[in-house]
């Protein structure tokens, strides 16, 4: 499908996208602090599709027949190419799988349905064939919650939404957009920008990641302090069953039961395939700014997020870094080209300086970002109300200039772990959230897991963490972790990741904030949701799926 984007099949976004380290001059000596590892360049811009072997198609032709009779033969594929495109998600085990060949088991055909009654005939064909349908995104899932069992005999059909991209129509006076649910974000936002509308919902996956897929994992955009998590977003739904599809009509509130929207929003294809959401819009904002604040400490910066989340000030997002993260950051700074560029980066010498004088420890400092959109007099007022309660934690206000570096480089960070990857190191992310009163606790204890699993694995690792998407409650905290490689690279990763997320739940936060469950999140379901939770959700699966023909084995098997 010529019209259909998709990221590159061995990594992270587009072909000819790669992370440069030659021009931040302290991040090779960071990473040498940080994983023990000497940075080389970059040896390879590609990897050559046709070194890898590839699983033949199981989809006899009797079943590619019918296919083809639903969506037309330019609309079902079984190119060995774009089904290892579809096999998988982003997570680094199917990285590591996917660069390495190493394909236990992938779509057999690749589908594009052009319409809702199209992907209704493809589900009611695999319940009369006995096939498995996996609903296709944008491939942004780092829970592996696209990968297909490997010993799954039976055709495996990857439903790929990228044609019904559209959004289909506006309803200015209640703010409210109906829009089909394979849109990618930025296609999404271009339709809706035009008419002075946005969606405000940008996850650090936006770029590839569609809006269906963001609904079927219960996805948390950056500005979800604004604007909400995509479960506050979707107000309505179509969701298409093999025996009819569900409609739910976007109301602002009702009291018909258990909520069947609820039930849907991070189903990850379980129940049904997602075609239509009704999702609440905005008016763009007339002004918008990212101002930043530098703190002496982490504890301090907490407790700043937690006075701002319960102000009246409303911000747009609110986030923070600890140490460990700050000094990344400060370690992909460009080198200046610039006179201006110069003069700018010898006044932040002058600062860390007269910030020492002052007592600050500079390797505990964590800096914070947060978004002001609204009128310039709202933005204004905003900004002074933020200004004073981040000073009384002892906050200088850095300003606008390091606040719009950060907007402008938001989606660009997955493009590190690729780089990394062939440098012979994972680093990889997990995230939790938890209430205000744990956070520092969940902190604590998720630094000292990883601290022990990487000495266990005898290795020199690092990890590193910010707080955003502030609620009444609670917040998320966002952990990156990082490591070299060592002779059994998946065994190693699992001790390391299941580390971390055995603290989140052992310590009070949940296993996943905002990536969903897959089958990398499913060990601890029971311990988030309780036994006989977990017993609830399986007999919902089953009762809706009996055949088992809807994405089989992820959340709970």
């Amino acid at each position: 499908m010529a019209h259909v984007k998709h990221m590159k099949w061995w990594g992270w976004g587009e072909e000819g996208v790669h992370f440069e380290y030659a021009n931040k001059p302290a991040f090779a000596p960071f990473v040498k602090k940080a994983v023990g590892i000497d940075l080389r360049p970059r040896q390879r811009d590609t990897i050559d599709f046709s070194t890898i072997s590839v699983p033949a198609s199981h989809a006899g032709e009797d079943v590619l027949a019918a296919l083809t009779g639903i969506s037309g033969g330019e609309n079902v594929s079984v190119d060995d190419e774009l089904r290892v495109v579809h096999w998988a998600g982003k997570s680094v085990t199917e990285l590591l799988l996917t660069r390495s060949g190493d394909f236990a088991r992938i779509p057999d055909v690749v589908v594009y349905p052009g319409s809702e009654d199209e992907v209704s005939q493809v589900l009611r064909l695999a319940v009369e064939r006995d096939l498995v349908v996996i609903p296709f995104g944008g491939g942004t899932s780092i829970s592996r919650s696209l990968q297909p069992s490997p010993v799954e005999e039976r055709t495996i059909v990857s439903l790929d939404l990228g044609r019904m991209d559209r959004v289909l129509a506006l309803d200015e006076t209640s703010g409210l957009a109906t829009v089909q649910a394979g849109v990618l974000g930025p296609d999404m936002e271009e339709q809706l920008n035009a008419r002075g509308w946005t969606l405000g919902h940008f996850p650090d996956s936006f770029t590839h990641s569609t809006l269906g897929g963001w609904a079927a994992t219960r996805s948390s955009g950056m500005q979800s302090d604004k604007y909400g998590d995509i479960a506050d977003i979707v107000r309505g739904l179509r969701v298409v069953r093999p025996g009819g599809t569900v409609v739910l009509r976007p109301l602002p509130s009702t009291s018909t039961g258990p909520s069947l929207r609820e039930m849907f929003i991070g189903s990850e294809g379980r129940l049904g395939v997602i075609t239509e959401l009704d999702v609440q819009v905005h008016r763009i904002a007339e002004h918008r700014e990212v101002i930043a604040y530098m703190f002496p400490s982490w504890q301090q910066a907490l407790t700043a997020m937690h006075d701002i989340a319960r102000s009246d000030v409303r911000t747009t997002f609110a986030r923070v870094s600890d140490a460990h993260e700050t000094s990344f950051s400060l370690s992909t700074q460009k080198a200046p080209t610039t006179l201006k560029k110069k003069v700018a980066a010898k006044g932040q010498d002058l600062l860390w300086e007269v910030m020492r004088r002052r007592g600050w420890d500079t390797d505990a400092m964590c800096i914070a970002y947060v978004c002001f959109e609204g009128t310039k007099a709202e933005t204004k007022a905003r900004k002074k109300t933020v200004a004073g309660i981040v000073k009384q934690q002892g906050a200088l206000v850095l300003g606008s200039g390091p606040g719009a570096l950060y907007d402008q480089k938001k989606f660009d960070t997955p493009y590190l772990r690729d780089f990394l990857l062939e440098q012979n190191t994972i680093g990889d992310v997990s995230e939790t959230a938890a209430p205000w009163s744990k956070l520092t606790t969940v902190h604590k204890a998720v630094y000292d897991a990883a601290h022990r699993a990487f000495a266990a694995q005898g290795k020199h690792g690092w990890i590193m963490s910010h707080m955003s998407h502030s609620y009444h409650s609670g917040a998320c905290l966002y952990f990156t972790f990082a490591y070299e490689i060592g002779e059994d690279p998946h065994a190693e990763y699992k001790m390391i990741k299941g580390a971390i997320q055995q603290a989140f739940v052992d310590a009070g936060g949940t296993l996943s904030h905002h990536h969903g469950v897959g089958t990398e999140h499913s060990p601890w379901m029971e311990q988030d949701v309780s036994p006989e939770g977990v017993r609830l959700i399986r007999s919902l699966f089953t009762a809706a799926d009996p055949g088992a023909h809807l994405n089989p084995g992820k959340i709970v098997s």
